[in-house]
């Protein structure tokens, strides 16, 4: 062996980073959550959406923009492809009008198979980690807490 050679560094390990394991964690169920929806003819974004429309008949895109953290435009584009694939139907579908957005049978129906999905899903991380899964709960409505100030 050269005298002068430098052994190699063993490469280190970054800190624990809670926050990139919720989003390792995340990536991993959404896959699995993503990959479950498509059997049943949606995918994450319709599947809230149309769970939103359905919680709330006559939702306004406004409405629903909100809630789903999205574009009026995004909301109003989704929506169209909603309505073009049978799962919802906008009463009033003209510019300048209040929407009266609702879900067709056929959107029920995948609705119901995607709640069921979503069920399985959940018992599976429920089952697997639940100090996480109790740890989670209520998360989704106050995710930032009062700590976390928007830049």
């Amino acid at each position: 062996m050269d005298s002068h050679a430098v052994p190699a560094e063993t490469p280190r390990r970054p800190p624990f980073s809670p926050v990139v394991s919720l989003l390792t964690i995340s990536a991993v169920w959404d896959a699995q959550l993503g990959t479950a929806l498509k059997r049943v003819g949606l995918t994450t974004r319709k599947y809230a959406l149309l769970a939103h429309i359905r919680a709330t008949p006559g939702i306004s895109f406004s409405e629903l923009a909100r809630r789903s953290q999205i574009t009026v435009q995004t909301a109003h584009t989704a929506v169209r492809s909603l309505v073009m694939d049978g799962l919802a139907q906008d009463g009033t579908a003209h510019a300048g009008s209040a929407s009266d957005l609702t879900i067709t049978e056929k959107g029920s129906r995948a609705l119901d198979e995607a709640d069921a999905q979503l069920a399985r899903l959940d018992g599976i991380f429920a089952t697997g980690i639940p100090e996480l899964a109790d740890a989670l709960r209520g998360l989704h409505e106050e995710p930032f807490g009062e700590n976390l100030q928007h830049d």
